[in-house]
């Protein structure tokens, strides 16, 4: 892959991260008429250090228990 469609790979990346590397692929034969494989797209970004990664999911939090936290972590003022 050229310098030039390295660019444009890293620009379509960071303008939309959940692209699928079908997608991606597609829009850069749109964009600048580069004919890559999905292949060469994701050996391409995982090269420039773009992995794929879930996100973690967090606990819900409700007040309650957020209200039972605070109580928890806040020192207590009994003589030590």
């Amino acid at each position: 892959m050229t310098e030039r469609g390295q660019h444009m790979l890293k620009h379509t990346v960071h303008r939309s991260r959940q692209l699928s590397t079908v997608s991606i692929a597609k829009d850069l034969q749109t964009s600048c008429g580069l004919q890559v494989s999905t292949t060469t797209v994701r050996r391409e970004l995982h090269g420039m250090g773009f992995n794929g990664r879930a996100a973690a999911s967090k606990p819900y939090i409700t007040k309650r228990n957020a209200k039972g936290q605070m109580q928890w972590c806040k020192p207590t003022t009994t003589g030590l």
